[in-house]
């Protein structure tokens, strides 16, 4: 089976996606630091070939397009993450959380059944290793004190995804300290939905 990528430009940058044969979004992910195609290469299974099509995922990039402009709150796209039982468990939990909130990893592995702080490291790691960012929002997963924790992409991305949500205040990343995601007022509800803020969360180049 082959998987069909795309480079595609976002207000955070670039990204690459790839979908299957019969269009489920596998794989969507941040080029930080590397190029779309050893973005790709990192998750395609040895056995999967990888065609570069520039019209692969059109209904992905026409709802992330209106994601990022504050119009969507909630995907509507076939998925297909490639994963263990239990890595598929905790990326399926990960899509109840609602647009605008955030849960503890704690709270994270109890909604799957599992207690103790073992499970909330398995499930931390089984965020980490979340293919699909964004749509499988395991950005909006924190620490139990409020601070932001580990992203693939970088803790400034998490922060602006939360502020773009409403569930940080766009001036986060500029406080003394870590940030800390607090229950957002109607400033930070307002500003997540405001032109004006949305242009300074994701300045254009």
């Amino acid at each position: 089976m082959a998987l069909l990528a795309r480079r595609i430009g976002t207000p955070l940058g670039d990204m690459v996606l790839a979908v299957d044969e019969a269009g489920a979004l596998v794989a969507l992910e941040f080029c930080t630091g590397r190029s779309a195609h050893d973005a790709v290469d990192a998750i395609a299974a040895r056995d999967e070939d990888v065609q570069w099509v520039e019209e692969a995922g059109a209904d992905v990039v026409a709802q992330l397009d209106e994601y990022f402009s504050g119009e969507r709150r909630a995907f509507e796209l076939a998925l297909a993450p490639r994963g263990t039982a239990f890595q598929q468990r905790v990326w399926a939990e990960l899509q109840r959380i609602p647009y605008g909130t955030t849960i503890s990893y704690r709270e994270l592995a109890e909604r799957i059944g599992e207690s103790g702080w073992k499970a909330s490291r398995a499930v931390g790691q089984a965020n980490a290793t979340n293919p699909i960012a964004v749509v499988v929002p395991c950005h909006r997963v924190i620490g139990a004190d409020g601070t932001l924790t580990g992203y693939a992409a970088g803790l400034s991305f998490k922060a602006k995804l939360l502020a773009l949500e409403g569930a940080l205040a766009p001036d986060a990343l500029m406080r003394p300290g870590a940030p800390r995601v607090r229950e957002p007022g109607r400033a930070a509800r307002k500003a997540a939905h405001d032109p004006a803020e949305q242009s300074e969360l994701f300045p254009q180049p």
